[in-house]
């Protein structure tokens, strides 16, 4: 690993987002501690370059790029530092993934307590994201389950922080531009099976959704409903509720069996096909048609086949079903694609989702894929969270859609804002400053232009995402 920061065409890479439908040129070095760390950002400082993190690179948007700028990959940065199996409390280096993280604790009976639908981002990601799973509304975000961490400033400081400490609400949250997490303590979940009791049933419109999801947390540790984009007319918003509790000691008669590490590997392939090669029979059906074909048997065959079914399913199959077809955002095409999510409060959500999805229709790009989650609100600085739901849609992207693409967001941020609503910069590909500000509040940003001033004087993290949404309202909010 070199020393220096060398600006050559060994270092250069084309980056892209996870949807594949953003890419930026950049200088890309891969650290292993975090003493190489400190001394790359101190030689960015003097020679005036920006710095971006980055980890497995999962965000739907640019958050961890840097256009013409440094990149620091920390996949490297790998080790689990500590684990105590009594407590449930582990200690790892941020480039440390979801999917070793609980592979690592499984069999000694600990499953993280919030994961996001893959366990193929990092551990740093998913804090500086600060993510949240489908059972957000009773665990909240991946920073509530932290005990402490340790993180390098840009100044060249390195702190120590526990929940307590005014900076951690604002470092969780920020998407890497207030300093690099170098050591993350985590409080796993309790798990006395490797399954999950699980729930299944088909709803015709999106108020049944929405009043359903609601109903049923109370007596759930997970909820989460896939949403028919395609469906117009009294079908608007049709799609199927999945639930699911943890099990009780004692009810997996063989727990050791189903906590064993084979017993949660998803299977290699369906149907006797290769799983790896499935996203390219999937390609000819990622057009409105098809996929109006494929939601109306799936919604169909919930309707029919799976309406009301209770099974159980393992701990990985439940919570990663973005990772049952390896690349499958490669079927959206060479243009890829990106995600709109959006935060609602409850009391808001069925009109502003309604409204959203007649937009999508009337723009003529309906979503491909949507899912609906219940959530609560939390105190990190830089938060999505809301008491309600909210609505996350996928939009594939073509040469000839970009600019429509952009005005339809563009659309539903104004209906967000009016129902009250925030937005996620982990899936953010199209918001303007002046949405993010709205969002947010000028009290809550002008917060973080006043930590970014004492944390990164010189600001040397600028990500793609933070010129693209922060610089511009840096000085209207001086």
């Amino acid at each position: 690993m070199p020393s220096h920061l060398t600006l050559s065409l060994d270092h250069l890479r084309r980056l892209e987002n996870f949807g594949h439908s953003i890419s930026a040129p950049a200088y890309v070095f891969r650290p292993t501690h975090a003493e190489q760390v400190a001394h790359f950002l101190r030689e960015a400082q003097e020679r005036n370059l920006r710095v971006a993190l980055r980890g497995a690179g999962r965000s739907y948007g640019d958050p961890h790029m840097a256009s013409g700028g440094v990149v620091l990959d920390l996949r490297r940065m790998n080790r689990i530092l500590a684990w105590n199996p009594d407590s449930g409390e582990i200690t790892v280096e941020p480039g440390v993934t979801i999917e070793r993280l609980w592979q690592y604790a499984l069999e000694d009976g600990w499953w993280p307590a919030v994961v996001p639908g893959t366990m193929k981002p990092t551990i740093g990601g998913c804090l500086a994201a600060n993510v949240h799973g489908k059972n957000n509304w009773l665990a909240g975000t991946i920073g509530e389950h932290v005990t402490r961490l340790r993180a390098l400033l840009p100044t060249g400081e390195e702190v120590a922080l526990s929940p307590d400490d005014d900076l951690f609400p604002a470092l969780v949250s920020s998407m890497g531009t207030l300093g690099v997490f170098t050591e993350i303590t985590l409080r796993l979940h309790r798990v006395h099976s490797g399954e999950v009791e699980v729930g299944a049933w088909a709803v015709p419109h999106l108020k049944q959704m929405l009043d359903d999801l609601d109903a049923h947390k109370e007596s759930s540790d997970y909820v989460v409903a896939w949403l028919d984009g395609t469906a117009r007319g009294k079908g608007l918003g049709r799609g199927q509720i999945h639930v699911a509790r943890y099990l009780e000691p004692g009810e997996d008669w063989h727990p050791a069996r189903t906590l064993a590490l084979d017993y949660q590997t998803l299977p290699e392939n369906i149907l006797f096909v290769p799983k790896s090669v499935l996203w390219m029979f999937m390609r000819p059906f990622m057009n409105r048609l098809g996929l109006w074909g494929i939601n109306t048997a799936k919604y169909l065959s919930a309707r029919t086949l799976g309406n009301h079914k209770t099974f159980r399913q393992s701990h990985a199959a439940f919570n990663f079903l973005l990772d049952y077809v390896p690349h499958w955002e490669r079927a959206y095409g060479k243009g890829g694609l990106i995600q709109y999510q959006c935060f609602v409060p409850k009391e808001n959500a069925y009109e502003a989702f309604r409204e959203m999805l007649e937009t999508t229709h009337r723009h003529s790009l309906p979503t491909y894929l949507g899912v609906v989650k219940r959530h609560r609100p939390d105190r990190f600085l830089l938060s999505h969270a809301v008491d309600g739901f909210s609505l996350a849609m996928d939009f594939r992207v073509t040469n000839g859609n970009r600019r429509r693409l952009q005005d339809m967001a563009d659309v539903l941020n104004r209906i967000v804002l009016q129902a009250g609503g925030r937005f996620y910069l982990a899936k953010d590909a199209t918001l303007t400053p002046d949405a993010w500000l709205a969002s947010l509040g000028e009290d809550t940003l002008r917060r973080y232009f006043d930590l970014k001033a004492q944390l990164d004087p010189h600001e040397v993290l600028q990500t793609d995402q933070y010129r693209r949404l922060f610089a511009p309202l840096k000085e209207r909010l001086a």
